[in-house]
């Protein structure tokens, strides 16, 4: 039986580089190796793509650039080609793929740019396309459609680049501190700040701008967050809700990769019928937004019991700290199996 040879990109133009590295690392040691060929295909900060035949382990610790195993590679948008220009001393190669699996996280690999020209190539994509990747990466945008899906969201008010913060001060003053301020493309909490107080406001304002040109100014929500995975494009799959305890703070990129104030309860403590909601919420925010593949959709539960949507993952964290493999685990999924399964459907 011939194994199925897929792409798996790493890495990336994104803040979010080292997060791609422990999730495609797990990827990589996940996939069955008795159905499919991997082909590691790196892309440094600086956006130079490599084909990757080294070690897991240095992928994991960044030295897969070190190791002497890349060799510089394109991918093709010739439908003709369906693959990997290699460009080895002896040559140019092509490297047949059967599918393209990005494990890249923010910009340039989870909004939808990458997807694009997957598409163009003709390769079967795993995961969302484009137009999902995009929607989810804006928040603003995501939440307009989940709106109009009939789901809650908090209310917020959005600045562009150059804007002064008198929108935003009038904003908190109505809605009351503290209030949380966001680039409206971002991932990991990167530029996310808990503003207490007025004082706090232009800092987190400045410090948002880092990393996008708009910026989200939210209320805080009372109660705590949940998430669900789901899984399918057709038929869809959902796993555990879990629930986020936060001792003090919000979750930031340290606690979402190293918790220290925060523990995430698989499955949450709450009612059978809660969770019930929780997961057709999921399935409504995913299906509106057009996702396909795997996605974590993030909520607030209220202590009212209202369901608000918060933002949606299109390429979920897959690190040892990750909430999507766990979610899937506890509902009975080995992430093996997750990744079998979300192969299979776009290959079958």
């Amino acid at each position: 039986m011939n194994k199925i040879t897929i792409a798996i990109f790493f890495g990336g133009c994104s803040p979010e580089y080292s997060v791609s590295l422990q999730s495609a690392a797990a990827v990589l040691e996940a996939l069955p190796r008795e159905r499919y060929e991997a082909v590691p295909v790196g892309i440094t900060r600086e956006g130079r793509w490599y084909r990757y035949t080294g070690g897991v382990q240095a992928i994991r610790e960044d030295r897969w650039l070190e190791q002497g195993s890349c060799v510089p590679a394109i991918l093709s948008p010739d439908r003709a080609d369906r693959g990997l220009f290699l460009f080895e001393s002896g040559g140019v190669r092509r490297l047949p793929l059967d599918a393209a699996l990005p494990v890249l996280h923010g910009s340039f690999g989870e909004d939808g740019t990458i997807q694009g020209l997957i598409a163009l190539s003709g390769i079967p994509l795993v995961g969302c396309g484009v137009l999902a990747s995009a929607l989810g990466m804006d928040k603003v945008r995501a939440r307009q459609v989940a709106a109009r899906a009939g789901i809650g969201t908090a209310r917020s008010v959005t600045l562009e680049a150059g804007e002064g913060p008198e929108k935003a001060r009038a904003f908190a003053r109505e809605m009351g501190y503290p209030v949380f301020v966001k680039p409206v493309r971002a991932g990991s909490s990167y530029g996310v700040s808990r503003v207490g107080e007025e004082a706090e406001l232009a800092p987190a304002l400045e410090a948002a701008l880092g990393y996008d040109t708009r910026v989200l100014v939210e209320e805080a929500i009372p109660g705590f967050e949940v998430g669900c995975a789901v899984i399918g494009t057709g038929t869809l799959t959902v796993g555990a809700v879990d629930e986020v305890e936060l001792t003090r703070g919000f979750l930031d990129f340290t606690e979402k990769y190293s918790p220290k104030t925060s523990v995430t309860h698989v499955p949450a403590r709450l009612p059978r019928e809660t969770v019930e909601r929780i997961q057709e919420t999921a399935k409504r925010v995913y299906r509106a937004l057009d996702c396909s593949g795997f996605a974590r959709v993030d909520l607030f539960l209220t202590p009212e019991g209202r369901i608000l949507f918060h933002e949606i993952n299109t390429i979920p964290g897959c690190t040892p700290h990750s909430r999507f493999p766990a979610m899937l685990r506890e509902a009975g999924l080995s992430f093996p199996e997750v990744l079998d399964q979300v192969i299979q459907e776009v290959i079958a």
